[in-house]
């Protein structure tokens, strides 16, 4: 018989519901009987036993919220009745002794990638295009409709037909309500395009809303950004556009690279309006230097590496109360895999590690490591606490909405992702990985930004867990998306790569996931399988402003 509640740690004072549970039911769970008080939708959680006012609210065995009233045994914790809380943190003693998983099924397995110079290996094969400065937009829009779809990097465009078909309706003289109601074609008439060159997995054209009139600490973060991405193991070359006048200042760029290694062989064009000229004169010089750099990064092929040389961004978006029970524990044990193995993983989005701070902490593998987490954790809180957002204003409404009613409920949920093993690196945005292991990145919680910055530095493959649906993508990356529960995998088909809700329904282990996700990875990373987001032609990019982001 399937399980109808959970209690996620031994310590906890608060029982989730697998599933809808109604007022007045009787609920056996540990040798007690619940009588509910109220009806208590599946990823929500009911009391224990009754909490007075100001008593803790325990979950995954850590500090969530204080009750703000008596909560009677068996009724539902929610909003009006509990608040944020969390411990605080201090550095303690070093717990650096983990479980490390058996790794027998993916010793001496490999996977299919771009070697580069400097001995890192892409899970792609890309060249960006990208602007100094957001006057350049318009440029990067322009060389992107004159290069992609003849090279064949055009994504099918299937709602072409439906605006013909539309078209045609209205010079019928239909009503607008027979136009609304009509069943139109969503498949494509539009034959794809051969692509001229089939090692190169597409031209990606960076655009932002940067490089000038913000802080000279956003344009030098914005130049590492951009840095990190032209290094990219995923990426073989770039072509940079500056209009000349901008704070962010080519020079800058320049000084990022080369904290980065170098260009390590990859060709980088550099195009300045104000010294070119005319528009014209730019784009053409731009086109023809890009054309070039797709023919010497055609001759790159994929060959085998490694599981050590995967960079595994970990990430998680709209979130839901199951979340940190399966897709992020299973994502985790993944982690812990590709650990074991030699690989790096970053975990990042600092605003949702609220509460769990003495932990991941305690796991760092030297103080003067966990010393600089706990310096950015309090730092970036009493930023966004200075303009009225601390951390603890994090959940979203579809967050709460969907059990996560606390930012240190999230926190602790969302914090499962990174597994556990020791922490051997904390780097500030946008920091570059350099070593194996686990790596603390700070980076806000928003999705796209997070991300964003995951695979500038170096995450060559994000995993990117969500309850409620996302269709978040990277330029130059692959994002695996894995559902929390299988009604949404269901609901969201065209999303969704991997269905993490058999952990909530029984039928799969935490480890039988996470080994299950690991081999998806590889073959994602090896070119074999294409994520949902890049077939969706997801490609965000977003750079974080260091003012307040949660």
């Amino acid at each position: 018989m399937k399980k109808r509640v959970l209690k996620v740690h031994p310590d906890d004072n608060v029982i989730v519901a697998l599933t809808d549970l109604k007022a007045g039911e009787e609920i056996s769970f540990e040798n007690q009987i619940f009588t509910l008080k109220d009806d208590v939708a599946a990823k929500h959680k009911f009391a224990e036993y009754t909490f007075n006012a100001g008593d803790e609210i325990i979950m995954y065995g850590v500090l969530v919220g204080k009750a703000q009233q008596t909560i009677e045994k068996g009724s539902w914790i929610n909003v009006f009745n509990v608040k944020h809380a969390a411990n605080d943190f201090a550095i303690g003693e070093r717990k650096l002794e983990w479980n490390m998983p058996d790794i027998s099924k993916f010793e001496g397995k490999t996977f299919n990638g771009y070697h580069r110079a400097d001995g890192s290996v892409g899970t792609g094969n890309y060249w960006i295009v990208l602007p100094m400065v957001f006057c350049e937009n318009r440029n990067l829009d322009v060389m992107r409709e004159a290069l992609n779809k003849d090279l064949g990097y055009d994504k099918k465009q299937k709602y072409h037909q439906q605006t013909r078909q539309l078209i045609e309706l209205y010079k019928a003289g239909k009503s607008t309500e027979e136009i609304i109601n009509s069943d139109l074609s969503v498949t494509s008439d539009e034959k794809a395009s051969e692509k001229l060159f089939p090692n190169v997995d597409g031209v990606k054209f960076l655009t932002h809303d940067m490089g000038c009139g913000g802080t000279r600490q956003d344009a030098q973060a914005l130049c590492g950004l951009l840095a990190g991405y032209i290094t990219h193991p995923n990426v073989a070359g770039a072509t940079v556009l500056s209009l000349g006048c901008q704070n962010a200042q080519y020079s800058m760029l320049q000084d990022e690279i080369e904290k980065r290694g170098g260009a390590n062989g990859r060709q980088i064009f550099f195009v300045e309006q104000q010294q070119v000229g005319t528009e014209e004169a730019l784009i053409s010089q731009a086109i023809k230097q890009t054309f070039a750099g797709l023919i010497e990064a055609n001759k790159i092929t994929r060959q085998p590496a490694p599981l050590s040389k995967l960079v595994l961004g970990l990430e998680c978006g709209g979130s839901d109360g199951f979340s940190g029970i399966s897709a992020n524990p299973a994502i985790g044990y993944t982690s812990d895999l590709l650990v074991t193995l030699g690989g790096s993983v970053i975990l990042s989005e600092f605003p949702e590690l609220c509460g769990v701070e003495q932990e991941l902490g305690d796991r760092c593998v030297d103080v003067s490591i966990a010393e600089r987490f706990n310096s950015l954790m309090t730092t970036y809180n009493a930023r966004a606490k200075s303009v009225g957002s601390g951390f603890d204003m994090n959940p979203s409404p579809g967050n709460i909405k969907d059990g996560l009613i606390t930012d240190a409920i999230k926190s602790a949920g969302a914090a499962k992702k990174g597994g556990t093993s020791p922490v051997v690196d904390v780097l500030d945005y946008p920091e570059k990985v350099t070593k194996p292991g686990l790596t603390l990145l700070c980076t806000p919680g928003n999705d796209v930004e997070s991300t964003t910055a995951e695979v500038g530095s170096g995450a060559n493959i994000v995993l990117f867990t969500t309850g409620l649906g996302t269709p978040t993508g990277n330029p130059i990356a692959p994002v695996i998306k894995l559902s929390s529960n299988t009604k949404l995998a269901k609901k969201m088909p065209d999303i969704i790569d991997i269905d993490t809700g058999s952990i909530i329904e029984g039928d799969e282990t935490i480890e039988e996931a996470g080994e299950r996700i690991l081999d998806f990875l590889i073959s994602v990373a090896s070119g074999e399988k294409e994520a949902w987001s890049v077939k969706n032609g997801q490609e965000d990019f977003i750079p974080w402003k260091r003012g307040v982001s949660l």
